[in-house]
Formats: structure tokens, C-alpha cells, sequence
């Protein structure tokens, strides 16, 4: 019988590495997928669903209120001022709610009381120009009415925000 003398330990060998490395990326993989989860959960899960559709009933008598006044809006985006002007409906000399909801990061979101000014208008500042595709809410200060839309920004025309858009 011949003995076998020259034969390389496991661990210089090629295959056994091949072997080892394969299934320990699937596990960094796995890793990493999981912390990026943790840390990046999304604002579009309601935790608390139920209340949530219980207060969309709220949100339609509020839309179905700002219907029965007629009110129309003017939104225009002047360099880093939000103009809103009432062109239609019962005058709204009162302050009023003006919500800018992100499409998908709600760190994004922003809402603001503004009043009118002598000339009628409501005029809001902003740190940052506007970007992205928006939900815009106007509504009373009281939450009596409300009116919705959706619109992209920047853009070259003003948004519209009619009560009867429903």
C-alpha cells in the first residue's frame, strides 16, 4: 500500500472556502436587510386602523360642509411663499388650516394657521421650496369644512382647491 503524504490541510484548499463564504453573505445579507427594516418603518402603516376609518366619517362631513358654502381656492407657490386666495363662496375672513401631507415621508408634513391680509389673501413662508407630489387640505380653524386635492410642485400653474371636487 502506498501512503498519501502530500495531501494540503482543509483549510488551504479552494472548495471548502467556496462552500463556508456563500452561505455566511446570505447571512450579512440577511443581517443588513433586517436592521435597514427596523430603522426605515413606514408612515403609511396606521397603527390604529379602526379609529382612523371612524374619522374619515368626520372627514366627509367636513368635505360635504365646505360643499354646501360653495368655496373655491386659489393656491399659487411664489418662490418660498404660499399665496391662497378665496375665489368663489361665502367670504372666509377667518384664520385658516392650511396642511401639506407628503405622499409617502411623513417627517415632510406640514401645517400652518394663516390669516388674511388686507388685500384678502393668505400668504404663508417656508424655509424650503416646495418638491414632490403633495395632499393640500385647507380647511377652517375650527375644522368645520375642509377641502382636498393632490398636486406636484414645482409647477407653472396655480392649484386649485374647489369644494366641489369631491
Amino acid at each position: 500500500m502506498t501512503e498519501i503524504t502530500d495531501v494540503e490541510p482543509w483549510y488551504k484548499q479552494f472548495w471548502p472556502w467556496v462552500l463556508i463564504i456563500m452561505p455566511l453573505c446570505v447571512v450579512v445579507a440577511g443581517v443588513t436587510t433586517l436592521i435597514i427594516a427596523i430603522n426605515n418603518k413606514p408612515d403609511m402603516v396606521v397603527e390604529d386602523y379602526y379609529k382612523k376609518g371612524k374619522a374619515i366619517n368626520v372627514d366627509l362631513t367636513r368635505l360635504d360642509n365646505a360643499f354646501k358654502l360653495a368655496l373655491k381656492f386659489r393656491l399659487s407657490v411664489d418662490g418660498n411663499t404660499i399665496i391662497v386666495k378665496q375665489t368663489f363662496g361665502e367670504p372666509q375672513n377667518a384664520a385658516l388650516r392650511l396642511r401639506f401631507i407628503h405622499r409617502t415621508l411623513k417627517i415632510n408634513d406640514f401645517e400652518n394657521l394663516i390669516t388674511a391680509n388686507a388685500t384678502g389673501e393668505f400668504t404663508l413662508p417656508l424655509d424650503k421650496p416646495l418638491t414632490g407630489k403633495w395632499t393640500i387640505q385647507l380647511e377652517s380653524f375650527d375644522g368645520q369644512w375642509r377641502i382636498q386635492t393632490v398636486d406636484k410642485f414645482p409647477t407653472q400653474f396655480d392649484t386649485l382647491l374647489d369644494s366641489f371636487d369631491r
